[in-house]
């Protein structure tokens, strides 16, 4: 029996804070987590449960914070090259920096190298779980899912199907249906990995791969749907040159059938009255990007605004326009985003949609998210006093003050380490063994 407690302060946020609901932050101040061949099997106060696990090997981690493990809800890992790509808004950066980087994962060698260079920053970040776009070729799918399963991540991604895009980066309507069937058939559901189909954005597909995209949906009714939306002014205007008929972008895609509960957006961020109702109403999810949206200069997403039409929300760092994989660091840049729209995000709900908000995004909540009985045990270790300023300003605060510190000051750095299913897989002390 491999069973092992650790000793620290344990937080999460299971629920949406908003509404403040008594059940929505479940705090330990000296509490206790037991851990089992990879699932948490009980957590609770130290004091309540030390007798009942006398003997079980104890892992002290006093002064420290167990958070869920982070989930990533949009990124893009052949991009992570191309992170701090200097001067071009969205469809020029695109064309000048990605689509160039992505041609080379044709090259199984490279996108192999890439793949396991990602994922370990990833983890080295506090991410346990993603929803990642890989690139047209399935190659790229291959590495990222054997990387994954490797490392015993909760990984979910899928062929970019992209019939409009460059030389090098097309596929036909055909090819797409072929290799996603095949991908599909490989690796969906093979240990903690999950299939998505993935249209890069309306304008790099055809009306006939859309269709087919749909079609997969159909087929294949628990793989998710994720791609891009209402990111950039100058994207959403080519939307609608284009597509001359729909009501908006978010229609584009509903006209077919890529709009519904295991649909995941990312970015959201010039959302009309319309589009945010039907996206409530479908039960689809949107992941925010702040440090992309900045970088890129698309604007400002509107959370309060999406709340309040009951749309459902996560976080994603989309490195590389995003600056940076720690979800920490976006928890902050999300802050700031709300401060210009007006708004103030809670440390504790920054917290909740970067962790069980996003697992609900991918449909994998009853999983990972909430440090709860039964759930695979990912999760981080949080060092409040990782550097000299976070231990200056966290000296005597407030949990909720100190969570906030972490969001704005903290990076890699604060995570001390990241287990996933319960095997430590990344210790920031390099003399750690950690396995490959």
């Amino acid at each position: 029996m491999n069973r092992v407690g650790y000793r620290a302060r344990l937080l999460s946020v299971p629920l949406d804070p908003v509404g403040e609901s008594a059940a929505a932050i479940r705090h330990e101040a000296d509490g206790l987590l037991v851990v089992e061949e990879g699932r948490v099997v009980a957590r609770g106060h130290y004091a309540e449960l030390a007798a009942r696990f006398a003997g079980t090997e104890m892992v002290d981690l006093a002064g420290r914070i167990i958070v869920p493990g982070f989930v990533d809800t949009h990124v893009h890992y052949p991009q992570v090259d191309r992170i701090a790509a200097h001067g071009a808004q969205l469809l020029e950066w695109l064309e000048t920096h990605i689509f160039p980087a992505e041609l080379c994962f044709a090259d199984k060698v490279h996108a192999d190298e890439a793949a396991a260079f990602f994922l370990t920053e990833l983890l080295r970040n506090g991410t346990t779980s993603a929803l990642v776009f890989p690139t047209v070729h399935a190659t790229s799918v291959d590495a990222l899912f054997e990387a994954a399963e490797r490392r015993g991540m909760r990984i979910v991604s899928g062929k970019v199907l992209m019939d409009l895009g460059p030389q090098g980066l097309r596929d036909t309507p055909e090819r797409a249906r072929a290799e996603s069937e095949a991908l599909i058939a490989r690796w969906h559901g093979r240990g903690r990995l999950g299939y998505a189909v993935t249209p890069r954005f309306a304008l790099t597909s055809s009306d006939a791969q859309l269709q087919v995209a749909g079609e997969l949906l159909v087929a294949h009714p628990d793989v998710l749907l994720h791609t891009h939306l209402s990111e950039n002014s100058s994207e959403i205007a080519a939307v609608t040159q284009r597509f001359v008929t729909a009501r908006d972008y978010l229609d584009v895609y509903d006209r077919f059938g890529l709009v519904g509960e295991r649909s995941v957006f990312a970015h959201g961020v010039h959302l009309s009255g319309r589009e945010c109702g039907r996206l409530a109403q479908a039960g689809a999810a949107v992941a925010l990007c702040p440090t992309s949206n900045l970088f890129l200069g698309s604007g400002l997403f509107d959370l309060a605004r999406l709340s309040e039409a009951g749309v459902r929300t996560a976080l994603g760092t989309d490195v590389g326009a995003g600056t940076s994989l720690s979800l920490l660091a976006t928890q902050g840049s999300a802050y700031q985003v709300c401060q210009l729209r007006g708004a103030s995000l809670d440390p504790f709900r920054a917290l909740h949609l970067a962790t069980a908000g996003g697992a609900a995004a991918l449909r994998i909540g009853d999983e990972v998210g909430a440090l709860a009985e039964g759930q695979e045990a990912d999760f981080v270790v949080l060092d409040p006093a990782a550097t000299p300023l976070l231990a200056r300003r966290t000296a005597g605060a407030s949990l909720a003050e100190t969570l906030f510190a972490l969001q704005v000051l903290g990076d890699d750095r604060a995570i001390e380490a990241t287990y996933v299913a319960g095997r430590l897989a990344h210790h920031r002390n390099a003399s750690w063994t950690v396995p490959a």
